[in-house]
């Protein structure tokens, strides 16, 4: 299959060409540190003591303090929503890379993991190299107490050692619980573990305030290398042959011929004299700089969505759909939300601790303040949250009016937060795929055009939605049904194209009736041919740029991108856009 360069530049080029410029980025400075360190390095340490192994713990460390600097930033979603929604930011493209978020923070965490393992052996050679190269000379660099200390109280009891080792132990936390077979199967334990970042940020800048790493803060007076007599007087020494025409009077028997003259001592007839003995200083701890900010404006963030998700919601209706969809209808003052964005729910009775996000299938609009969300009942917490919502869990639909409110569980929500799908009523036209209950951002986006469609620039939508059974269809099929409708008597039916899919036969008399008639027509049997599909709107809309939306399983999500990066005779080109189940 032809690629073409246009369309793989906007869809998976872009990711890829950022990773090279993020590796590339990192691999330089990690270079540029370690010859920093390599070529410049004082004296004692570098000869004397560590040498290569504090080379690459300082190197490593830098590439660190980039890192967890930056890995914050994907997650400040407040920040992200006002970008995109902000005026400021009015290119398509700069927008669309607000939405690789997420693949930035995962770059960025697979970054800390990788050179955390390179600092945390490098650190074990300093260790070790501490403990046997012990300096009498200067004491005062020296991590260990004395010659052969054992390298195991470096680790365990110190404060850089100590906090290293735990730190070492919840990355490990974090990274296993992050894997996609443990966010599949136990949400809760990727929930909680990643949330001990903080004691992550707090260890770290405790590990760096430790003070092992000093500089000379006396350059100039006693500059690395140089020849100090008053020391030598001291130590009884002897002067070397080049030195007694210098200081005749520090001169007391003849040097032996057999040693060398080092070469940092006399370069062309000049000497390098000391006045006073080296002094040392530690370190201020650089990480503070890098980590900070970031952490602060995180910190700032996480309290303003406090603030603004503290007050309960009033939950108008909840809808108990076929196949375990729960559908929650709620009011809240001062609640505004685009099509296609999401919201984080938060029941104290549920758990006091865990948040889950929703695609809202309803925004706000001038004419009516509710807003819902449906979910899927998959899993602990949207069970438990259903057995408190419904008073009588067997029946299949309930709708309760606002007087008996107080039944419900106190539901706090916070957002809303942006998604790609917001990018759908800014294309001419769209293609929406969604798959099962993939098909929740795109339900806010049909109940917006039924509300009126001539103030957006879609001008045509393509609408696929590929369910297992039939009964999945009535969840929107209201919805659909009403503006296939309102579309028809408007003169516009070419406006929406509606393609329901049904992988699975069984029961399908079920959905044929003369409510949802004008879905019958629609409901096709087996899975989308989609080469076909594509090459037919591309041949529909010769010389445009469709924007591509999928929310569903990974298989149909894999065959769309490949198909959007594909070339064709029409000069149509498709830019893709994905939101995952996990």
């Amino acid at each position: 299959m032809a690629l073409s360069w246009r369309s793989w530049l906007a869809n998976e080029g872009s990711k890829h060409l950022f990773l090279f410029f993020w590796l590339s980025l990192n691999v330089w400075l990690f270079g540029k540190t370690f010859l920093l360190y390599n070529q410049g390095l004082q004296y004692y340490y570098l000869h004397q003591m560590l040498g290569l192994g504090l080379c690459i713990s300082r190197a490593s460390a830098s590439v660190l303090n980039l890192n967890c600097c930056l890995v914050l930033l994907p997650m400040c979603r407040v920040l992200l929503a006002f970008l995109r929604g902000s005026q400021k930011v009015a290119s398509k493209k700069t927008r669309r890379l607000l939405d690789k978020s997420k693949t930035f923070h995962v770059t960025c965490g697979v970054t800390i993991g990788i050179f955390s393992v390179l600092h945390v052996a490098a650190h074990l050679v300093n260790a070790l190299n501490f403990s046997q190269n012990y300096n009498e000379e200067f004491v005062t660099l020296n991590a260990a107490n004395y010659r052969g200390e054992d390298p195991r109280k470096l680790l365990f009891a110190t404060v850089p050692g100590l906090t290293g080792v735990i730190m070492v132990l919840v990355l490990f936390l974090m990274f296993t619980a992050s894997t996609y077979a443990i966010r599949v199967s136990n949400y809760d334990i990727f929930w909680y573990t990643h949330n001990l970042f903080f004691v992550f940020y707090m260890l770290l800048m405790l590990h760096v305030s430790g003070g092992v790493l000093k500089y000379q803060t006396n350059l100039e007076e006693h500059p690395p290398g140089c020849f100090n007599p008053n020391k030598t007087l001291q130590q009884n020494l002897t002067v070397p042959k080049a030195f007694e025409e210098l200081f005749p009077d520090y001169t007391t028997e003849p040097f032996p011929e057999d040693l060398p003259v080092p070469e940092p001592f006399v370069q062309n007839s000049f000497v390098r004299v000391c006045s006073e003995e080296p002094k040392f200083q530690s370190h201020f701890p650089e990480t503070w700089f890098w980590i900070s900010g970031p952490l602060c404006l995180y910190c700032v963030e996480r309290l303003y969505r406090y603030i603004r998700s503290n007050k309960p919601v009033t939950i108008t209706s909840v809808i108990s759909h076929p196949s375990n969809v729960l559908e929650v209808r709620m009011i809240k003052d001062d609640f505004e939300a685009r099509p296609g964005q999401y919201v984080i729910l938060h029941c104290p009775r549920v758990s006091a601790l865990e948040s889950h996000p929703f695609t809202l299938t309803m925004c706000p609009t001038d004419t009516k303040a509710t807003f819902g969300v449906h979910l899927k009942v998959v899993g602990d917490w949207t069970e438990r949250f259903r057995d408190l919502l419904l008073l009588h869990s067997n029946q299949d639909t309930e709708i309760l009016p606002i007087f008996q409110q107080r039944r419900y569980p106190k539901l706090y929500v916070d957002g809303p937060f942006g998604s790609p799908f917001e990018e759908s009523l800014n294309y001419e036209v769209s293609l929406c795929v969604a798959g099962g209950i993939g098909v929740t951002p795109f339900a806010s986006v049909l109940n917006t055009l039924l509300d009126g469609w001539k103030c957006y620039k879609l001008r045509r939508l393509y609408f696929i939605w590929v369910c297992r059974d039939v009964e999945s269809f009535r969840w929107f099929a209201d919805l659909l049904c009403m503006l296939h409708n309102k579309l028809w008597q408007e003169n516009r039916p070419d406006f929406i194209n509606i393609q329901l899919y049904l992988s699975q036969t069984d029961g399908i008399q079920k959905i044929i009736g003369e409510k949802y008639q004008a879905l019958n027509s629609r409901l096709l049997i087996g899975r989308p041919r989609w080469k076909l599909l594509f090459d037919d709107i591309a041949k529909c809309n010769r010389r445009k740029t469709i924007g591509v939306f999928c929310c569903g399983p990974n298989k149909i999500s894999k065959i769309l991108h490949k198909l959007s990066n594909s070339s064709n005779s029409y000069g149509t080109r498709f830019e893709y856009n994905k939101e995952s189940f996990s």
